[in-house]
């Protein structure tokens, strides 16, 4: 997904000025794609420059409406039935997961503790949007709160996970895996590495 795809589809239901699409934003977008005001300026400007958004009107104190044109309509359709959807390819906190047995299995713990911490921010935060949203029959409001939804269940889920992984870190097999794993690489080190620094080759 881009800004460029967020606009279009917020202007496709009604025009608005920028100032609008900021309130937008902020009330239903916000927990899947944020977005600061430069950010929403000037993807305006570039979509009107490529002629898939117009200046339908103008206000006072320089206030600009814009609107979705044939065009932008036409692109925002194919990403939307044409582009498959990328997806969270990487993931930075699961990829230490992976390598949390370096750590000793209070610290992996204290990490996924924090994760379930976050989580459980994250799920307030959605719960704080789902009771304060002026939820109506607009496209934005009924297709926001399913997109809502799924913020709901994946932080709880996440939490539910993080939680249980907390325990798995300080179980005895985990704790065995580590041990293995620390035993190799002190094996595997080299044996200058060892030697005092006094006593290492010269390389002559």
């Amino acid at each position: 997904m881009s800004l460029r795809h967020a606009v279009l589809g917020l202007l496709s239901e009604s025009p608005a000025s920028g100032y609008d699409l900021m309130k937008l934003f902020n009330a239903s977008l916000t927990s899947v794609w944020p977005a600061t005001q430069s950010q929403v300026y000037g993807e305006l400007n570039k979509l009107t420059t490529a002629g898939l958004v117009e200046v339908a009107a103008h206000g006072p104190r320089g206030r600009k409406e814009y609107a979705i044109t044939d065009d932008g309509l036409a692109e925002l359709r194919h990403w939307l039935t044409e582009v498959a959807p990328t997806g969270p390819q990487r993931h930075d906190g699961l990829l230490r997961v992976f390598f949390l047995g370096i750590l000793t299995p209070l610290e992996a713990q204290s990490y996924l503790l924090t994760q379930a911490e976050t989580a459980a921010r994250a799920h307030t935060a959605y719960e704080q949007i789902d009771r304060t949203a002026e939820w109506d029959d607009e496209m934005i409001s009924v297709y926001g709160r399913i997109a809502l939804e799924y913020g709901l269940r994946m932080s709880t889920t996440m939490e539910e996970w993080a939680r249980w992984a907390a325990d798995e870190v300080t179980s005895a097999k985990a704790r065995k895996a580590g041990e293995l794993a620390r035993a190799q690489r002190g094996r595997e080190r080299p044996e200058q590495d060892q030697q005092p620094a006094g006593e290492r080759p010269s390389g002559d």
